[in-house]
């Protein structure tokens, strides 16, 4: 940022943002989680599998068990086939590939402790591990239920934020402006949103990040049903109070929200966060409305796929006060 420009910003910096001046990078990732890796401690001690289970999108979740499942078969059918085929009766015999096929089922039968029959093993070897491969079925089938239960009793907002964020004309001055909206039909009440800025600054030579709290416009609603355009207006107060639109897409910025909403069926508290860049801010354009009126006039409809459309605007022409 050049050094006239960042006389410009007359807002104190902030510290409660819970990042210090020496971190680097994108703070908040698009999915809401901090963009932080840790290190010091070994791999099972730095991530917690139940969360990371938790967070993975549905697709992710059933292709992480599917191939689990999968693999976990193939190794104890690797197992048996070691051992011999002749220690499990019932086993076709033609061939090599119709012998382990039947191993595989037989071994998928065991771990879900099915056990049609047809298949069984014979002697201390196979039994002991057809024993110990039940055992980790009960084990590793509690453990799914428990992760699929997480998953769905788990309150989430299931808000859906703009990409962008948009430099749009607000009461006679400008604006920065994002937009969320709920996607799923939970019931989100007494809504506040709490938005800061990463703004990085040249200062003695030194580049270092500063963060500021931006007012917005509205901090709170009552009810979260439809759309929520969330303002902050760049006046004088503002830390982009002078920025030109090549400050805007010149200057390393990061727009940091935080919601935080009531879930009326959960009867708990839901958050949810997001954030944009620089490249990620328009300037000059504003969005269209999203929702309006069912042709029969007895409910609104909101359209989610226009939650990203915006149109081309005229700016005001601001003159900054020396």
């Amino acid at each position: 940022m050049a050094r006239g420009l960042r006389k410009r910003i007359r807002q104190k910096n902030s510290e409660n943002s819970g990042f210090g001046t020496n971190a680097s990078g994108r703070f908040i990732k698009k999915d809401g989680l901090p963009n932080v890796e840790r290190k010091g401690v070994n791999i099972f001690n730095r991530f917690s599998w139940y969360h990371t289970m938790l967070n993975l999108s549905t697709f992710q979740f059933l292709s992480y068990l599917v191939t689990a499942y999968i693999l976990v078969n193939l190794f104890f059918a690797l197992i048996y086939y070691v051992i011999g085929v002749e220690h499990l009766t019932g086993i076709d015999k033609s061939d090599p590939l119709n012998e382990f096929i039947d191993v595989f089922f037989f071994s998928s039968q065991t771990f879900t402790t099915v056990g049609y029959g047809r298949i069984a093993p014979v002697g201390f070897m196979a039994s002991l591990v057809a024993t110990f491969e039940a055992f980790l079925g009960l084990l590793t089938f509690a453990i799914a239920t428990g992760l699929f239960y997480g998953r769905f009793s788990r309150p989430r907002a299931y808000l859906k934020f703009s990409d962008i964020a948009v430099i749009a004309p607000f009461q006679d001055v400008t604006g920065l402006m994002f937009r969320l909206a709920p996607f799923k039909n939970n019931a989100l009440t007494n809504a506040d949103v709490v938005v800061s800025t990463a703004i990085e600054v040249s200062e003695n030579g030194e580049t270092k990040t500063n963060f500021y709290t931006l007012k917005t416009h509205l901090s709170h609603i009552n009810t979260l049903a439809l759309n929520w355009t969330v303002v902050h207006k760049i006046d004088e107060n503002s830390p982009f109070f002078g920025f030109t639109k090549d400050d805007f897409y010149n200057t390393p910025i990061e727009i940091i929200v935080h919601v935080r909403a009531f879930d009326e069926v959960f009867s708990n508290t839901v958050v949810q966060r997001a954030s944009y860049v620089s490249k990620e801010i328009v300037y000059g354009v504003k969005f269209v409305p999203m929702y309006y009126p069912a042709k029969n006039k007895e409910f609104t409809l909101l359209d989610l796929d226009k939650i990203n459309d915006y149109m081309a605007v005229d700016m005001p022409n601001i003159v900054e006060e020396v």
